[in-house]
């Protein structure tokens, strides 16, 4: 039982790791405009991130696909 209890922890632990690893990668950002010129974004972490990849870009020309790219 203490082995099972053991093993259990150390999954969940390693899966919290993973997980808090993942929220603090970062990567270069970009979008497509009207004209097809790629516009940079900079670099976006986190929760940032993961709303721009989710959701795009917007601003008053339009709603774009946002592509990022890891170093």
């Amino acid at each position: 039982m203490k082995k099972s209890i053991f093993i259990f922890g150390t999954v969940a632990f390693l899966a919290a790791t993973v997980q808090s690893c993942n929220k603090n990668k970062c990567h270069e950002c970009h979008y497509d405009d009207a004209s097809g010129n790629e516009v940079a974004l900079g670099e976006k972490c986190g929760d940032e991130l993961e709303t721009l990849e989710a959701n795009g870009y917007s601003d008053t020309t339009g709603n774009y696909v946002v592509h990022c790219h890891g170093h």
